[in-house]
């Protein structure tokens, strides 16, 4: 699993608590288990559980709201606001039970209670969590369908931390800080290579302090 120190280490002081196939692109949100995953036979939950073990092994974190409630449009909407990589699967309780097992993902477990819709995010957290809170905001489900926690480095968060988490800048926010530095750089060398020798001292100095 990719690693993810630089999310927590922005959210040490999150309220958290331990508990005790790759996707390039968008996939349409998917039922397991029940009625209507047609996960009901034996051959079928092993498939399931293999599936949800490969979502398991290319993402970055999960979380989990409230399933039910929504209509097919809602569905597909919410589906079609998510970043590339992230997965929106309704999975029954036992069979996710299952596929976390043995993975950096067990402390799931603490959250399995009711009906689950599962995201797996594979690889832009801040966006996947800014997406679905969007979603939230335009259908009215702030109260019914809130965000109850996730999973990231075999740690589980309560509904705050995956909050505080999704205020995170996304990827590519974070690329555009990092090409900004990047930019500033030769600035910062090209002040000490034009200074007169006398100045050089005051040139380096200025050149290490951060711009106004």
């Amino acid at each position: 699993m990719k690693s993810c120190v630089l999310f927590l280490a922005a959210v040490g002081s999150a309220s958290a608590f331990v508990a005790g196939p790759s996707v390039a692109a968008r996939s349409s949100t998917q039922l397991f288990g029940g009625a209507q995953g047609g996960a009901t036979s034996m051959e079928g939950k092993k498939t399931t559980v293999a599936r949800m073990k490969g979502l398991l092994d290319t993402a970055d974190m999960i979380f989990t709201v409230p399933a039910g409630g929504m209509t097919v449009q809602q569905t597909e909407g919410l589906r079609r606001s998510l970043p590339a990589g992230t997965v929106a699967a309704v999975v029954k309780n036992k069979l996710m039970e299952k596929a976390v097992e043995g993975t950096d993902y067990e402390a799931a477990t603490s959250l399995l209670k009711g009906a689950n819709m599962w995201f797996f995010i594979e690889e832009d957290i801040g966006s996947s969590i800014k997406a679905y809170n969007a979603f939230l905001k335009t259908e009215g489900f702030k109260e019914s369908h809130p965000i109850l926690g996730g999973v990231i480095e075999q740690t589980a968060y309560d509904s705050k931390g995956i909050e505080a988490i999704g205020k995170l800048p996304s990827k590519d926010e974070l690329y555009a800080q990092i090409a900004g530095s990047i930019q500033a750089i030769p600035t910062k060398v090209a002040r000490v290579i034009k200074a007169p020798n006398s100045k050089l001292a005051r040139a380096i100095k200025l050149a290490t302090m951060p711009d106004e």
